[in-house]
């Protein structure tokens, strides 16, 4: 029994393997950044001293402004 991969197989692992490599590519930059939330909109504001998530921070920042 041999195991027969087609090009549409060949493509599609090709594909999945350059997605992951390009997220693990991304993270990899984000945390030499400095990033600690990877993601989040706020992690840029997030001061390093709290020891809030983005998420209530971002929580925090929209109360404000209403």
């Amino acid at each position: 029994m041999f195991l027969t991969i087609s090009i549409p197989d060949i493509i599609a692992i090709s594909i999945i393997i350059l997605i992951i490599a390009s997220a693990i590519f991304y993270i990899i930059k984000a945390k030499k950044k400095g990033n600690k939330c990877i993601g989040c909109p706020f992690s840029n504001t997030c001061s390093t001293s709290q020891k809030k998530q983005c998420s209530t921070q971002g929580d925090l920042d929209n109360n404000k402004e209403e």
